[in-house]
């Protein structure tokens, strides 16, 4: 039995499991990287070991360290988490070979699948090694890993040459290794998985399906089970498929088969994740079963029952994430002040309120998941409680989530990893609530007011400006005798926290809370501009600044002052939160200045380059 387990990961996959763990009496050890000293799966850990360093390549990809530390805790197990070393057999090997319980499949079995190049030749399907224009268009695919790192579209010959150098860059960051292959690209295709279980004793599960086409970047958004409209024989054969190619390597623990369905409904086999899936929740939901739990019962040797629990009702995952989806998935940093959403839903996240989202791991700050008994009451109660979140900090797609779960293609279970391609405009298109500039600055007046502000009887009208959305507000009201006032609207409460306002006889709240300059009104995320501003220099025309903060990891081979360069011609590309992002040129002209060097480390806004235009 297991009596203190490790768990060789951070965040919020690392509070799951050790959720799972104190419902079993089971004693838990956290690692950590320097940046993580604070977080909060470092703090509910019973134990916790430093691993020196910030990026993942010095910490938490070291399986050196992470068995130490759990040797030194005094731990006799590890479960690996999803992401980092989870689906490396080397390190599962060094846990076993260190006298440890791995909570997962065998290192032979991980060593077969892990490289989706050995797993594909496996089961008899070979990927491409000449690529043609009539290949055309191609994916670029990191061999090991997941979560869209690695991964490259290319539709034109002449691309691929680059695209094969950012994808293993990008793979060699994210998983220590830089392996890729490609594979023919199906447009407008159904991302469809299999869950399966299997034990030591020659039983595997299937649990059912989960549809995860909602993509950005080829990393996941949205996810529901069971996947709609597959059909029966559809659904049969994905199933029999997954048995067989855990039956294959003798597969033991929880893992994924996933497979990309085409527009004629039929199954392509894509990889086999050796690991608990970020989506498990809702197969969790559907099935009522804890996946850990019986990932940990299996890695103790107990059997599974013949079948598992029967299915039940339908259930939706969204994953939230600290990006701005208009500015091309900009992933943002800053404080998170306050997290919180309606009962009724599951939230797993890895941030508690007041922790700091960084710049060295990937940008979701949690997972909200509904259940209900059919997939319309689903999305309807996934859809009304992100709406009702609470959310203060830094920009989110949250919005994004609420538009896409009430979209009719969605609602429609039309599902295919183009949704975004096709709506990504409509669905950023900024909807601020038209009275949240008004309530920020009468919650505002309330707060600066020395006696209260019902009692501020001061001159005349008052102005405030914000910024909503990239456009700037202004607003004014009035201070009288019988309290704040404002033209076409009743006043009918006003404190720091609280405005109720009366429109055409309609009474509306709205919570207010204030970071600094931050204001967040309701679902509203507002900016308090000066009064008065202070004078900005301007920068020179055609200038490049960081869109986000990061490490410049590339510049283009070459590029020195004096270069000349084509609008849209890729100069440089920094590394933000595990994502590599472009930097290109604005204008066609001459590159008068490069401030960027390769492991230069760099905030939003700072800038990189300079292109003089022609």
């Amino acid at each position: 039995m297991i009596s203190t387990l490790l768990v060789a990961n951070r965040g919020e996959i690392a509070r799951r499991v050790f959720r799972t763990c104190r419902a079993a009496g089971i004693r838990t050890v956290a690692v950590h990287a320097d940046p993580d000293a604070g977080a909060p799966h470092t703090r509910e850990a019973d134990a916790a070991v430093r691993l020196p360093g910030a990026t993942p390549a010095e910490t938490y990809l070291r399986g050196d360290l992470i068995v130490r530390a759990a040797l030194a805790a005094g731990a006799d197990a590890v479960h690996p988490g999803y992401g980092f070393l989870s689906e490396n057999a080397g390190f599962a090997r060094a846990v076993r070979e260190a006298g440890l319980v791995w909570v997962g499949p065998p290192p032979e079995a991980i060593e077969a699948m892990a490289s989706k190049t050995r797993a594909k030749r496996l089961l008899g399907i070979a990927p491409l090694d000449q690529v043609t224009a009539a290949d055309l268009p191609v994916l670029v695919k990191a061999a090991a890993g997941g979560g869209g790192r690695g991964m490259r579209v290319v539709r034109r010959v002449e691309e691929l040459d680059d695209a094969l150098e950012a994808a293993r860059a990008e793979a060699a960051s994210a998983f220590g290794d830089g392996e890729v292959f490609v594979e023919p690209y199906v447009e407008g295709g159904r991302h469809v998985e299999v869950q399966i279980l299997a034990d030591g004793h020659g039983t595997v599960w299937t649990l059912g399906t989960r549809d995860c086409s909602l993509q950005r970047r080829h990393q996941k958004v949205i996810e529901e089970a069971p996947a709609p409209g597959l059909g029966a024989g559809l659904d049969a054969h994905i199933r029999e498929f997954a048995v067989r190619a855990a039956r294959a390597v003798s597969y033991v623990g929880a893992g994924t088969v996933e497979f990309l369905v085409d527009g004629d409904g039929r199954a392509h086999f894509l990889e086999m994740n050796t690991r608990l899936q970020v989506e498990h929740p809702v197969t969790e939901a559907v099935f009522g079963v804890d996946l850990v739990a019986l990932q940990l019962r299996v890695a103790e040797g107990a059997a599974l029952e013949s079948a598992p629990p029967p299915a039940r009702g339908h259930a939706i995952e969204a994953r939230l994430y600290a990006e701005d989806p208009a500015r091309d998935w900009a992933p943002q940093t800053g404080t998170l002040h306050r997290l919180a959403v309606p009962d009724g839903v599951r939230l797993d996240s890895g941030y508690d309120d007041g922790d700091t989202v960084g710049v060295h791991y990937d940008p979701m700050l949690a997972k909200v998941i509904a259940h209900a008994p059919t997939r319309a009451e689903a999305l309807r109660k996934l859809a009304g409680a992100l709406e009702a979140a609470t959310i203060h900090g830094p920009v989110t797609n949250r919005d994004l989530l609420v538009r896409s779960l009430r979209h009719e293609e969605f609602a429609a279970a039309r599902l295919d990893t183009g949704f975004y391609d096709r709506h990504l405009t409509a669905l950023t298109t900024p909807a601020p609530d038209p009275w949240a500039p008004l309530a920020a600055a009468l919650a505002d007046a309330c707060g600066r007011s020395r006696f209260g502000g019902w009692r501020n009887v001061g001159p005349g009208t008052q102005t405030r400006r914000y910024a909503v959305a990239g456009q700037e507000h202004e607003v004014r009201y009035r201070h009288t005798r019988a309290g704040l006032a404002a033209d076409g609207v009743l006043v009918v409460h006003a404190d720091p926290a609280l405005v109720v306002l009366e429109v055409d006889s309609v009474r509306r709240r709205f919570a207010v809370a204030r970071y600094g300059d931050r204001v967040h009104v309701n679902g509203t995320a507002l900016t308090a501009l000066p009064r008065f501003p202070d004078p900005v220099a301007e920068l020179a025309p055609g200038s490049l600044v960081a869109p986000m903060p990061g490490t410049v990891v590339r510049v283009a081979p070459g590029l020195a002052p004096g270069a000349a360069v084509k609008a849209g011609e890729p100069l440089l590309w920094l590394e933000a939160m595990k994502m590599e992002h472009r930097v290109t040129a604005p204008v066609t002209g001459t590159l008068t200045a490069l401030e960027a060097a390769v492991g230069r480390q760099v905030t939003e806004g700072t800038l990189l380059a300079v292109v003089s235009p022609t």
